[in-house]
């Protein structure tokens, strides 16, 4: 099989980087290892800059339209004083709000936009064995197995690793994943029905050493992260599902009613290692990595998702470019990483410090120093351009959709 670009993984990044070079003229092979995309996600919170992206690839609306929540801000709590209130609607609208879009429905609409396309190929099912290079090392394409079984190689002037925090990609390629124990938070998430329980905003309730992130979620629902000293899941779970509700319904009273009736085994909650990474490269003759493969972030300020597509937009023109002037060496490549290697790491730099600041224990001193920084960014005008850097990173990303083919920049051809 031949084709422009692979791309491994089907998430946020891999399908909006997919779609943006379809519309570019690019011929596009996709392998996911998933033969479907319902199964759980963790991170669905799309900041007002992953929310721009996707705008102007013309599928946020129809995404949202599967269902959606929208959600005014972010306000820390602490024996249910609000200690900080990050509201978004000081933001310039349309996108004045955070997002919680559950991942399928984003999924499923990217999916639908690039399938009419011409020169696109989705392997559903199908995960990378094996990178192929030439003689002069450089990736010339791909080795895919599906179910073990049939085997697929691609050819391509480019592979890009889109396939997520432990991507094989990455690890094909002989590239250091990075990884840093800088957050010293577990957290254990779970979802429960709470018809009416809405609450319009991502909650982080303070609770002793410990943090629960409460927001709502289509439909009807409620998804709760527990956030955990590093290393202590263990010894809690050992105390059985009682002993974990026991706990929750202490530091969410307002939802015991909710966690006795449907939290019923620890096989309805499930763990997420919390770290940070950085690979040691992003980019090689004729392999790019983004998104999670290329760096990996906390879940603190929903910046995950957002990050990805960013990436995925500042990668299509190096990429487009690069295949027109038929060189796709680590050199040219590299102005991606040149690009958004900063603003990742920016990232890590201010989720470090929210750790600290919200999560983090101390005495009488740290609560006055909380409050001070609660107080700066709810009532100052930097506190907007504090939101305003969450929400957007230093500059907002737009897609160039100047490079988009006659007939494709008004969005999918017809099939």
């Amino acid at each position: 099989m031949h084709t422009d670009v692979l791309v491994v993984g089907a998430g946020p990044a891999g399908l909006a980087l997919s779609l943006m070079l379809l519309r570019s003229g690019v011929r596009v092979t996709l392998a996911e290892r998933s033969s479907c995309f319902r199964r759980d996600f963790y991170g669905e919170i799309l900041q007002p800059g992953g929310q721009l992206v996707l705008d102007d690839l013309g599928v946020l609306e129809k995404a949202s339209a599967r269902g959606a929540r929208t959600l005014d801000g972010f306000q820390v709590l602490g024996r249910e004083k609000v200690l900080l209130d990050i509201d978004y609607r000081r933001l310039p609208a349309p996108h004045n709000r955070l997002l919680a879009l559950p991942q399928p429905h984003l999924l499923e609409e990217l999916l639908a936009a690039c399938g009419p396309l011409p020169g696109f190929t989705y392997l559903d099912g199908h995960r990378i064995n094996a990178l192929t290079e030439g003689d002069d090392g450089r990736v010339t394409g791909a080795v895919l197995t599906r179910l073990g079984t049939r085997r697929v190689r691609v050819r391509a002037s480019v592979v890009v690793g889109a396939d997520g925090r432990f991507s094989k990609t990455r690890a094909l390629a002989g590239i250091d994943a990075g990884r840093r124990e800088v957050f010293d938070q577990d957290v254990v998430w779970f979802t429960l029905p709470a018809p009416g329980r809405a609450t319009g905003r991502v909650r982080i309730h303070r609770a002793g050493k410990a943090a629960v992130l409460v927001h709502d979620t289509h439909p009807d629902r409620l998804r709760i992260g527990w956030t955990l000293p590093h290393g202590s899941w263990n010894q809690l779970a050992a105390h059985g599902i009682d002993g974990v509700r026991r706990d929750l319904a202490a530091a969410l009273p307002q939802y015991a009613d909710l966690l006795h009736e449907h939290l019923t085994s620890l096989s309805d909650l499930s763990l997420l290692d919390v770290f940070a990474a950085d690979a040691a490269t992003w980019t090689g003759d004729g392999l790019v990595l983004l998104g999670d493969a290329a760096h990996t972030h906390g879940p603190l300020g929903a910046q995950g998702i957002n990050l990805a597509l960013q990436d995925a937009a500042v990668l299509h023109p190096v990429l487009v470019e690069a295949l027109a002037a038929s060189d796709v060496r680590r050199e040219r490549l590299a102005a991606f990483e040149a690009e958004r290697r900063p603003v990742a790491d920016a990232v890590t730099r201010i989720q470090r410090v929210q750790a600290m600041a919200f999560f983090g224990v101390g005495g009488p001193l740290a609560e006055f120093v909380r409050a001070r920084a609660a107080s700066v960014v709810t009532r100052t005008p930097a506190g907007a351009r504090i939101t305003s850097r969450i929400a957007y990173g230093r500059t907002p990303v737009r897609v160039r959709t100047e490079l988009f083919t006659a007939g494709a920049a008004h969005g999918p051809r017809a099939a």
